[in-house]
């Protein structure tokens, strides 16, 4: 018999109850992995300074994260509400923590949207664009340093519509794309695994540690040490997703497990974890992996000179593959922005659901103009963003981790289906976790410290939430 948490969900009229353990899976596994191990796993070896040191982080980077995800799956499973990290920093730490905190959880996420769309273009434009050079017939302008072209924007604009259509019809449309769509990142992987293992060899994984340069990033540390560390930070951007899955918990189907709920968040990272590892491998094996990260976008580049056939079909996979992390973070952060309407932390509109389809209206339709503005941005635009998102992402965990602590004091009766392994010392393990990757992102001179633009974009944030919180507040006031 599936365990039902005793705490129902706040003014729930018109969400539908339709998302089974398997679509859970699949919104956090698919927001997961998204298209960053294509276009980014040279630049992963790079900073490392080889494969190896970039899968121990990846590895680390999974188990440092595993303890948050196991509090989520407590917290959500306890309360399963629509952006519940609102709720549960605001019943442990109040009004203002609880707003900063969903805040900046919907700049990680939400920034992800128009991010991924750029993706879309950006790998239409380069590599599809050498294979059919009308592509880039059409030159819109530069900015930034990267040119943005007529056709690839209109491409990346389908997809992104597409995206936003299914999130208006509600969670369950959204879910059938993202089962897709995991099953064709996993298909990648295998073709990834088998070219690797007929065509390369494990000596093409060495030497184990070597200061390298490629056309995008260099080895940030002078020791495998140092380049571990120097991938371990970033690793929370790329494992950012897993907090797709709770923030859509209202919409569980009737019955759902619980406890099997709070485990599958992670499941999905250490998924994630193993899907990463396999992927540098793989990639890092099929030639000499010095030779592997001197070309542009080597993941593509190295199959095209194997066989044009493994060329064309990554890059199908490759140009879908945003659509997921896309898909995952439009209905996430909708859902963070639906439970601040509801809090009164942001305008009544926020807290509306469409009667038909029970999406968030005001919040979908406000993704989905910043979504659309993405492709015409340029992809040199949002590169300060990674970093910002991945502090954004971070801190909003070890709040939610923090808040689970408490809860285990101030509401240590409340039903628990799902309890974090290890306790309140699990829950300790959260809390230490996301604490050292902040510190490594804020203390000076650390490889991953933000810099003064990031700095910047992080506080301009914070004063515009705080302006929006009192205008918000104002205007309760009045009434």
């Amino acid at each position: 018999m599936a365990n039902s948490p005793q705490t129902a969900a706040p003014d729930q009229g018109g969400m539908k109850k339709t998302l089974s353990l398997w679509n859970f899976f699949t919104i956090g596994f698919g927001a997961i992995i998204g298209t960053g191990w294509v276009l980014q796993v040279g630049d992963w070896m790079v900073t490392g300074g080889g494969p190896i040191a970039a899968m121990i982080a990846f590895g680390i980077g999974a188990l440092f994260l595993v303890p948050i995800g196991a509090v989520f799956g407590e917290l959500t499973a306890a309360i399963p509400i629509s952006g519940g990290i609102v709720e549960y920093v605001d019943r442990t730490f109040g009004h203002t923590l609880s707003y900063i905190t969903g805040w900046f959880l919907v700049l990680g996420n939400g920034i992800l949207c128009p991010w991924e769309a750029i993706a879309i273009s950006t790998l239409v434009s380069q590599m599809f664009g050498d294979l059919f050079p009308i592509l880039r017939s059409v030159k819109l302008y530069s900015i930034l340093g990267a040119d943005v072209y007529l056709f690839p924007t209109i491409i990346a604009l389908g997809f992104a519509f597409y995206v936003i259509w299914l999130n208006f019809k509600g969670a369950s449309s959204a879910a059938k794309l993202q089962a897709f769509l995991t099953k064709a990142l996993l298909a990648g992987m295998l073709l990834a695994m088998g070219i690797s293992f007929f065509k390369g060899g494990p000596a093409n994984i060495l030497p184990s540690f070597q200061q390298v340069q490629s056309s995008t990033t260099q080895t940030a540390g002078t020791n495998m040490f140092a380049g571990i560390v120097s991938v371990l930070v970033m690793t929370p951007f790329f494992y950012a997703g897993f907090d797709t899955i709770p923030q859509q918990a209202e919409e569980a189907a009737e019955g759902l497990d619980w406890n099997k709920f709070g485990k599958i968040i992670s499941l999905a990272l250490l998924a994630a974890g193993g899907f990463y590892i396999i992927c540098i491998y793989s990639f890092g094996t099929i030639v000499p992996w010095t030779e592997f990260i001197t070309k542009d976008v080597p993941a593509l580049a190295c199959l095209k000179d194997i066989s044009m056939i493994f060329y064309v079909v990554m890059l199908v996979i490759a140009t879908l593959g945003p659509m997921g992390p896309m898909n995952s973070f439009f209905g996430a952060t909708s859902r963070i922005m639906l439970a601040m309407g509801r809090k009164g932390q942001l305008p009544e509109p926020f807290a509306v659901l469409d009667q038909k389809s029970g999406c968030p209206k005001m919040a979908c339709t406000i993704l989905a103009v910043i979504t659309v503005v993405g492709p015409f941005l340029g992809k040199n635009m949002l590169l300060s963003l990674t970093n910002v998102s991945a502090l954004a992402f971070i801190f909003s965990c070890t709040m939610v981790s923090l808040a689970c602590l408490r809860m285990r004091y101030t509401e240590p009766d409340l039903p628990r289906p799902y309890k974090v392994p290890g306790g309140k010392l699990g829950i300790a393990a959260a809390i230490a976790a996301g604490s050292i990757v902040i510190l490594l992102m804020v203390v000076p001179f650390s490889p991953a410290a933000l810099n003064g633009v990031e700095w910047g974009i992080v506080l301009g944030w914070l004063v515009i939430g705080l302006i929006l919180m009192a205008v918000t507040k104002g205007s309760k006031s009045k009434k």
